[in-house]
This record gives C-alpha cells, sequence and structure tokens, in this order.
C-alpha cells in the first residue's frame, strides 16, 4: 500500500523512523529542534526525542558539521541540516578535510555515519549567494558519498539509507520539490544507494536528470512523444557512486545521451555523467551526448534573468530534436 505524501512530509517520516529505530542517531542544525526547521522536516522530533538529540544550534555552519563528525567518531549517527546548502561553504574544512578522510587516515578503523542535508534554492528568486546548485563540488571529494532525490518516495528511502551508511554522506534536496506529492509505500522503505531508477521506458534517447533536472526531462519526455520520439528518462539518485550500468543499458537501447542538470556547465554533474558513459558505452553512441546545464554564471536576482540561465523543457526538447536533425 502507498500514500500520497509530500517531500517534506517524507523526509519527516524518515528521521522519525531512523531515531525511533537507533538511539545513536541524533539531529543537530539551525532552528530545527522549537520551530521544525525553517522548512518543517524536523517538525515535532523535538517533543518525540527530546532535546539531547534534536539539537538547535548556534548560527555556525563550520560548528555545526564539526559537532556531526566530532559525534560520528565517538560512535553516534548525526544528520546535520543546513538551513541553505549554499552555505556548506562555511563548512568545507570539516566535510572535505576530515568527514572525507578520516575512514581512510585510520585504515578503516573509524567510521563516519554522518549525514549532511540540506535543500538548494535555484528557481526561487533568491540570488546569487542562496541559489547555486552544488553538487560537484562533493562529487570531487574522494569518500563522500552524494545523494539527490526527486521524489517523496525516494526522499525518504534515500534518507533512511543514508542514516544507516558508516561513511559520510551528502543529502541534497531541491527547495522546490518540498511540496510536490507522490507515493510513498507504507512500512520499511529503503532505496539502496548507488542504484538509479528509470522512470519512463523509452527507445530514441536516453534523457538522464538531476534534481529539478528530472522533471525537466520527464516533462520533455512527454513533447517528444507527441512528435514521435520516444525518450527514455533515468534519475540516478546516487551520484556519487553512479550507477553507471543502469544507464550504460539503455544507452545501448536508445544511442543518444542528454543530461539534464541545473548545476553551472564547466565541470558539473552532466560533465561528469557524459564523462564517466563516454568510459563505459561509447561505441553505443550514435550522436555526441548532450549536457543541458545551468549557465557558467552566478544565479541572478531577477525571475526572467533566472529562468535564462536555467535548463528548461524547451531547451530539453531542442537539444534533442537536434541529436536527429
Amino acid at each position: 500500500m502507498t500514500r500520497s505524501i509530500t517531500m517534506i512530509e517524507a523526509l519527516n517520516e524518515a528521521l522519525n523512523e531512523e531515531m525511533e529505530r537507533d538511539e545513536h542517531v541524533l539531529m543537530i542544525g539551525e532552528d530545527i529542534a522549537d520551530s521544525g526547521g525553517l522548512f518543517q522536516v524536523s517538525e515535532g522530533l523535538l517533543d518525540k526525542f527530546g532535546q539531547a538529540r534534536v539539537i538547535d544550534s548556534p548560527i555556525s555552519e563550520a560548528a555545526i558539521a564539526g559537532f556531526g563528525v566530532g559525534a560520528a567518531i565517538v560512535g553516534s549517527r548525526p544528520v546535520i541540516e543546513f538551513q541553505i546548502f549554499d552555505f556548506v561553504t562555511l563548512a568545507m574544512d570539516q566535510i572535505v578535510n576530515h568527514a572525507a578522510k578520516w575512514r581512510y587516515m585510520s585504515g578503516g578503523q573509524v567510521k563516519i555515519p554522518l549525514v549532511l542535508r540540506g535543500p538548494t534554492l535555484t528557481g526561487v528568486g533568491t540570488a546569487a549567494q542562496h541559489s547555486q546548485a552544488q553538487p560537484a563540488w562533493f562529487v570531487n571529494t574522494p569518500g563522500l558519498i552524494v545523494v539527490a532525490p526527486s521524489t517523496p518516495a525516494d526522499a525518504k528511502g534515500l534518507l533512511k539509507a543514508a542514516i544507516r551508511e558508516d561513511n559520510p554522506v551528502i543529502f541534497v534536496e531541491k527547495r522546490t520539490l518540498y511540496e510536490v506529492k507522490g507515493d510513498v509505500p507504507d512500512g520499511e522503505h529503503i532505496v539502496e544507494l548507488g542504484k538509479a531508477r528509470i522512470c519512463r521506458e523509452g527507445t530514441d534517447v536516453t534523457l538522464v536528470g538531476v534534481l529539478g533536472g528530472v522533471q525537466i526531462a520527464e516533462r520533455a519526455a512527454a513533447r517528444l512523444e507527441r512528435d514521435g520520439i520516444s525518450a527514455e528518462v533515468i534519475d540516478p539518485r546516487t551520484l556519487k557512486p553512479l550507477d553507471v550500468d543502469t544507464i550504460a543499458a539503455s544507452l545501448e537501447r536508445t544511442n543518444r545521451l542528454v543530461v539534464v542538470s541545473e548545476d553551472p556547465r564547466a565541470n558539473g554533474v552532466a560533465s561528469e555523467i557524459v564523462s564517466q558513459m563516454i568510459d563505459a558505452a561509447f561505441w553505443s553512441l550514435d550522436a555526441p551526448p548532450v549536457r543541458v546545464t545551468g549557465a557558467d554564471t552566478p544565479i541572478p536576482y531577477a525571475a526572467s534573468l533566472e529562468r535564462a540561465v536555467l535548463p528548461s523543457v524547451d531547451e530539453t526538447v531542442l537539444k534533442v530534436k537536434e541529436l536527429f536533425a
């Protein structure tokens, strides 16, 4: 059986269930206790689990991440919330130089079961310092797992899997997907890290979407179908490790690849996916892979300019049709 709930509700359920299942799971972040978090992801958890496990932090992302690394080293399973994921820049030393490296540097003696989660705000008019799409920063860092859910069911299942993981997980959420409803299975629901999801089957072109790019790809596929082009849509769900096998198998059927991602074009997630497919499935391709990405520019504040620098359904449809021209 399933229920239709929002991504916020799905994330809250995952946290609730994992904190109930394992007393070592705790949360820390700004305004997550009494206020339930900026977007209400932790609503009700303080009343149920108390101040020792749902902790309001000072306004210091470096301190929050440092707390998380230390707590993970001594046996807790902390879930860190960044109110807005742009603020992760203030915690990069703790994440990149400590969380990502402790297990390696200790020869596997130290585990870092740490989840660092929060929303990206592209597409909601919050300007350059609050609208970045940052997954590629962490895909580039050895020692980190990078997760990017696009549906409520995946948000719940992946967050539960991330909390149980013994390595640090960067868990990037998309703000504009928070209120979108979707079917989520009742009971225990785990989505394996590192496994992609085929959202829509097709035979002519493979569209790989990342975060909000999944919805763009699905809408583009529906429009392309009216023009006689059958598009397969894949959501990687985990960006590192990437499910190369699922995407490569799709390319064996479709022979064309388009990747849709909101992060900047240069050295972004789309570039990495294309690069891995060149390595794994070059001889399946009948045309050069295409990237539909954000522009290499800070995100403008004006709504019309923001739309202009982010990928769109129209651009995706156009790029696919160019593959057949």
